[in-house]
C-alpha cells in the first residue's frame, strides 16, 4: 500500500479504481442524512465484478440509522454475492468506516481487500482492510 498520509486525486487513479470512487461520490450525494447532514456514500465491487452502491440513511430514532457501507454490503449480498473484491467510500472529510462496518467488511472481504476512502473533492486514500481492522474477528465462512 502507499503511506498513510498520501493522498492522491481521483484523476490519478487507474480506471477501475478512480470508477469506484465516482461511483461513492454520486451515492454520496443520495444519502439522507437530515439530522447530522454528514453524508457519506459507498461502492463495492463483488467478486463477479458487479458493482453495488448504498448510501447512509438517517432516522429522528438515531439508533435506526444505518451506515452507507453496511447498506452497499448488503445490497450485493441480497444480489447473491457473499465476497467483496474492493470498495469506495466518500464522505465529505474523507474519513474511514466506522467499527461495525469494518466488522461486517471483514465477514465478506479478504484482509488484502484495496479500500479507498475519498473525500468529497475526489482526494483519496488507499488502504486495506487489514490496516483498517487488524486482527480482525472471522469465521470458519470468511474469505
Amino acid at each position: 500500500m502507499t503511506d498513510p498520509d498520501e493522498t492522491v486525486s481521483v484523476e490519478t487513479l487507474p480506471a477501475d479504481e478512480a470508477s469506484l470512487v465516482r461511483a461513492a461520490l454520486y451515492a454520496r450525494a443520495r444519502a439522507y442524512a437530515p439530522w447530522s447532514h454528514y453524508q457519506v456514500g459507498c461502492a463495492v465491487v463483488t467478486e463477479a465484478g458487479t458493482v453495488h452502491s448504498g448510501s447512509n440513511v438517517e432516522n429522528a430514532s438515531f439508533g435506526l440509522t444505518v451506515c452507507a457501507e453496511r447498506v452497499a454490503i448488503w445490497r450485493a449480498v441480497a444480489g447473491g454475492s457473499r465476497r467483496v473484491t474492493q470498495l469506495a467510500v466518500a464522505s465529505g472529510p474523507g474519513a474511514s468506516m466506522c467499527g461495525a462496518c469494518r466488522q461486517v467488511l471483514a465477514e465478506f472481504a479478504a484482509p488484502e481487500t484495496l479500500v479507498l476512502l475519498s473525500d468529497a473533492h475526489g482526494r483519496v486514500r488507499r488502504r486495506t482492510l487489514a490496516q483498517l481492522l487488524p486482527e480482525a474477528f472471522t469465521g470458519p465462512h470468511n474469505p
